[in-house]
């Protein structure tokens, strides 16, 4: 109710038609099944792979992988299990990733002006690495980078804070090679700045992964006899 009265709605506490537009759902009409292909495969996928259903790599195209994990959310969730993806399964799967995004929002505002200082300062860093370590990569590449800074920051094994994160040495050396070549200071472009959003906000298209890197440019010997295989995403491939 609180999010309703913020954004002058009526607060009943009742997620319709308005309270959804709010949300930015209100005009879900697509259709996705088996076949389908394209950005809102894409996003539908992510959504799956961030609540836990398995579609394995984030491709674009509505495959087996996806239509069991489209049944199982359907079935965990009280929805008909036909494997496709309409208006009513997808309202339903974003539902709770929206809700998370106007909390953490609504968090900021209640904190104050520290927040949000320390909120453009999050920005600020993990949009550089993600513009120094992806800008050629897709741009679901990005989000990746940004979502395994953010499992890092959230792990005991890392320093607590982005900018901690990417400024980590271990035995006198940079965990990440933009910082020893200066391209962390260059300026992130919109796709760099829009990715390092979505990861903030919780989206999470390599799960868990808290390592990457590309095996054009090493042979990451140490991460693939140590760390468990999560995915790969454009050139760089992702572990945890």
């Amino acid at each position: 109710m609180y999010f309703q009265r913020k954004n002058g709605l009526v607060a009943d506490g009742i997620v319709g038609y308005w309270t959804l537009s709010k949300l930015g759902m209100a005009n879900i009409n697509s259709t996705l099944k088996a076949g389908s292909r394209g950005t809102e495969v894409v996003k539908l996928q992510t959504a799956l792979n961030n609540k836990g259903y398995s579609v394995g790599k984030v491709d674009g195209i509505f495959g087996n992988k996806t239509y069991n994990a489209v049944v199982a959310f359907q079935k965990a969730n009280g929805l008909t299990p036909d494997g496709i993806a309409g208006p009513i399964t997808q309202t339903k799967l974003y539902l709770t990733s929206n809700t998370a995004t106007v909390a953490m929002s609504t968090a900021v505002s209640r904190a104050g002006t520290s927040s949000a200082q320390q909120m453009s300062e999050d920005l600020y860093w993990l949009s550089r690495i993600i513009h120094a370590e992806a800008e050629a990569e897709p741009y679901q590449g990005k989000v990746a980078v940004g979502n395994v800074i953010m499992n890092r920051v959230k792990s005991s094994s890392f320093p607590n804070t982005i900018k901690g994160v990417i400024f980590e040495y271990y035995q006198g050396i940079p965990q990440f090679s933009p910082v020893a070549d200066g391209t962390i200071y260059n300026n992130p472009n919109a796709d760099s700045m829009s990715a390092a959003k979505e990861a903030l906000n919780g989206v999470r298209p390599v799960g868990d992964a808290t390592y990457f890197f590309n095996p054009q440019k090493s042979d990451g010997k140490w991460i693939v006899q140590n760390k468990t295989y999560v995915t790969r995403i454009g050139n760089h491939v992702f572990y945890k």
